[in-house]
């Protein structure tokens, strides 16, 4: 039996709705050729093509902005751990093993992306959110034990629980959506094979020099660029990026970081981290993340003194309990706590072919810490030029320290203020440069090429003193290094240590970390030669009268044997020099900065 009719009604249309989408409409009222019919099915086609097309150019966009999004959010959080790491590490150990977490979890994101898809009952990017909102909770917690960790492993437990599944996880998930991705079909096959690996690592490696500069430019520039904040936008943008039910997980996260934290930069987190310390006897006056680092401001009211923090190691301090108290009333100067900054001031006692009047001498000092060279400086007379890059070190140093108003700040890089100033031959020159950097176990390499302390040289007067202070362990190479390329610009040098080899130390640790002060002119005739300080030098300075005029001069024997590493000078493009030395240093600097102050003052910032 047939299958019974549909019965069509007038303006309907018994085929299926799509149908009629295929077949053009014929007004029966109009003249019908197979012409204009041939022309309506081609007009037809290219829509349909045209729609086909812009389906096909939206999928692979979409495919595209997704793997670029996760590989840039990535390459932005590597450099944001890091920085949260710092303070607690430095940045040299920080970054020991950071670079091999990165290619582990390249390598397992991409390789297990299939896995992952079938073994979770959802999609991997959900878990990215979850994931970094606990990263700040977990780095708090082991922050806590950093001690027991150590400088050496402290840093890989860390990322290994943080930052690896988050790379692992994202990685994954581009090497997924890839998969959908079409290549040009006029490369090789083997290309189109390796173009989505290689062209995802290079792109991650564009977006880390790109936003991880930006962000270490901007960092503590408001609550959002501070490193917890950072930290939850990032957050925040993969929850943007991949919503989900999971996201309740992330509440307890959410409310420790809110409430217990101490890193966040807020009023009560301040408040709680002050009564942490309160049971080792310091207190946190003032702090803000800058572009040097993690700057804090930590009193000791028990013994009396005040220093200045940048991450992991000290930039100064003074004591604070002498300030207008009976013989140090009236003083123009604070007492340092560090007998190397007040050998510094000793730039003053080397004698020159014709004597520098203070009330008419101009100095030059590259590095401000807490400003103690400086206000001795400016005590004297002198007409003193401070150059620091960090606002905020200036800014506290002026607070909470003795550094009077009454000098000239140049909030600038040190390279750059000096190429420029060298380069002017009308330019200022100085009776006397006193440099004086350090940062995070090891020295700021630019600051110590042979074309740094050529710009030195043109800025020094023919008849000037210049100070050059370096912190370095003495029982690797650096040190030498340094000291030839300063004496290849500077005809007559002498060096003294800030206090004499620790032979106990040394034999234990094959370490001799130690401040090196080392005093030059322009002088080819004759030693670098010392007068004896008066009472005006002394500023009524106890620790003046102990540390002003140098004693421990630097011997041969201070020096490491190394045949050929210890050789030559340091330029501008061959620094990898040092570089590869910094590791060892940081490192027994970290375990130095662990004696000097509690274990807690380091792991609560």
């Amino acid at each position: 039996m047939a299958p019974k009719q549909r019965k069509s009604t007038p303006g309907s249309s018994s085929s299926p709705s799509s149908s009629s989408k295929a077949i053009p409409h014929i007004d029966p009222n109009s003249s019908f050729t197979p012409e204009s019919f041939e022309k309506e099915l081609k007009s037809l086609a290219q829509k349909a093509q045209s729609e086909t097309t812009l389906h096909y150019f939206t999928e692979q966009s979409i495919i595209y902005l997704k793997s670029a999004a996760l590989l840039s959010l990535i390459a932005l959080y590597s450099t944001v751990s890091q920085l949260n790491l710092s303070p607690t590490y430095g940045s040299i150990p920080s970054s020991k093993w950071h670079s091999k977490v990165i290619l582990a979890g390249c390598f397992a994101g991409w390789s297990t992306n299939l896995t992952l898809n079938r073994v979770l009952p959802f999609k991997p990017e959900k878990l990215l959110p979850v994931l970094a909102v606990y990263v700040p909770v977990v780095q708090f917690v082991l922050g806590k034990i950093s001690s027991t960790l150590t400088a050496q492993w402290g840093p890989l437990v860390t990322e290994g629980l943080t930052l690896l599944p988050l790379v692992t996880i994202s990685v994954a998930c581009v090497a997924t959506y890839l998969e959908g991705a079409d290549f040009p079909g006029f490369l090789p096959g083997w290309i189109r094979d390796a173009l989505p690996g290689l062209g995802s690592y290079g792109f991650y490696k564009l977006s880390e020099e790109v936003l991880g500069g930006l962000a270490e430019e901007y960092v503590g520039q408001s609550v959002v660029n501070t490193r917890v904040g950072m930290e939850l936008g990032l957050a925040g943008s993969y929850a943007a990026l991949a919503p989900s039910k999971l996201l309740v997980f992330a509440l307890p996260a959410l409310l420790h970081t809110a409430l217990l934290n101490t890193h966040l930069p807020a009023r009560h987190a301040l408040e709680n981290l002050n009564k942490g310390l309160e049971k080792v006897g310091y207190v946190v006056l003032d702090r803000k993340e800058s572009l040097t680092g993690y700057i804090s401001v930590v009193d000791s009211p028990k013994e009396g003194y005040r220093v200045m923090r940048c991450d992991h190691s000290l930039l100064g301090g003074e004591w604070v309990k002498f300030l207008g108290q009976g013989q140090f009333k009236g003083n123009q100067v604070a007492e340092p706590i560090y007998g190397v900054f007040a050998m510094l001031e000793a730039v003053r006692l080397v004698k020159t072919p014709e004597k520098i009047k203070d009330e008419k001498a101009k100095a030059l000092v590259i590095g401000l810490g807490i400003g103690t060279t400086p206000a001795a400086l400016v005590a004297h007379g002198i007409d003193t030029t401070v150059v620091e890059i960090d606002p905020v070190v200036h800014d506290f140093a002026l607070k909470y320290f003795q550094l009077p108003k009454n000098h000239t700040a140049v909030i600038e890089d040190a390279v750059t203020y000096t190429s420029r100033l060298a380069a002017d031959e009308e330019g200022q020159r100085f009776d006397y440069i006193v440099h004086d950097v350090f940062t995070g176990g090891a020295e700021p390499i630019p600051l110590f090429t042979l074309e740094f302390l050529l710009n030195l040289n043109a800025l020094l007067k023919p008849n000037g003193v210049i100070a050059i202070n370096y912190a370095g362990d003495f029982a690797l190479p650096p040190p030498r290094i340094v000291t030839n390329t300063i004496r290849s610009v500077f005809p007559s040098c002498r060096g003294f240590r800030e206090h004499p080899r620790d032979l106990e130390d040394f034999a234990k640790n094959q370490r001799d970390f130690t401040n090196m002060v080392m005093f030059c002119t322009k002088s080819t005739s004759g030693e670098v030669k010392f007068r004896h300080p008066n009472q005006r030098d002394l500023l009524n300075s106890p620790s003046r009268q102990a540390f002003l005029y140098p004693q421990h001069e630097v011997i041969e024997e201070d020096f490491v044997k190394a045949e050929g590493e210890a050789e030559g000078v340091l330029r501008a493009n061959d620094t990898e020099r040092l570089v590869k030395w910094h590791e060892s240093s940081a490192m027994g600097h970290w375990g130095i900065m662990r004696t000097v102050l509690p274990d807690a003052v380091w792991e609560e910032w």
